[in-house]
């Protein structure tokens, strides 16, 4: 069964949304802000994110372009109540695959998710286990673990690590690991991602294990 994230604080469109989508046999999970939409949609485990433009703590348009830098390629249908020609170019520069007009029918919003959904190639499914040299993340479980030995994360330690594993071999900055991880605009004068990369190492390097995060000057981090 295809998944589909709807980002949507307004709630009665959000059920609008839900029952439209759950009629035609799809799973539609749907966030309420911006921040938490974001989140969500950089696991990368959806087959079509739609998302409202006008969001009230972050624009639908920037949780677009944090995905497409993030490298991750879902279809996005957003929709918005801006109906100007050069509001829709906006959009879709920003990385999105189609842009809905606001007020719309169920009918076309149902045709055009289903449009979006052709485009993306089926994948495998997301492996329960993550796996980066002797390190292994279960999802299932929550649970950590290097060479046999347990590691106890805090959440967002531990939602810091999925991220980075999700995306091992990959530098990733600390603009794209904020957003995907806090859900929320990069400031350059926080060390918040620094502290958390330091907790992190620690503990998986406290059996003696040579490090798994490198830092690479003037870039970011990088896993692996």
């Amino acid at each position: 069964m295809a998944r589909i994230l709807t980002i949507e604080d307004d709630e009665w469109i959000a059920g609008e949304i839900v029952r439209a989508l759950s009629a035609t046999g799809l799973a539609v999970d749907v966030a309420r802000t911006g921040r938490e939409g974001l989140v969500k949609a950089m696991s990368d485990a959806y087959d079509v994110v739609t998302v409202d433009r006008l969001l009230p703590d972050l624009d639908g348009l920037k949780i677009v372009s944090t995905m497409r830098g993030a490298g991750i390629d879902t279809p996005v249908l957003v929709m918005s109540a801006l109906d100007g020609v050069e509001q829709r170019i906006e959009g879709l520069r920003a990385g999105s695959d189609d842009y809905l007009i606001k007020p719309f029918s169920a009918d076309e919003m149902s045709a055009r998710v289903e449009v979006l959904l052709r485009r993306r190639p089926r994948s495998e499914p997301e492996p329960i286990v993550l796996r980066v040299g002797p390190l292994e993340l279960d999802r299932m479980r929550r649970r950590v673990t290097a060479r046999e030995r347990n590691i106890s994360l805090q959440p967002t330690e531990y939602r810091l690590l999925e991220f980075m594993m999700r995306h091992a071999g990959q530098v990733m900055t600390r603009t794209m690991i904020f957003e995907g991880v806090w859900g929320g605009a990069f400031d350059p004068g926080t060390n918040l991602i620094d502290v958390h990369i330091g907790r992190l190492r620690r503990k998986l390097e406290a059996g003696g294990e040579p490090p798994l995060i490198r830092t690479v000057r003037g870039s970011g981090y990088l896993l692996g």
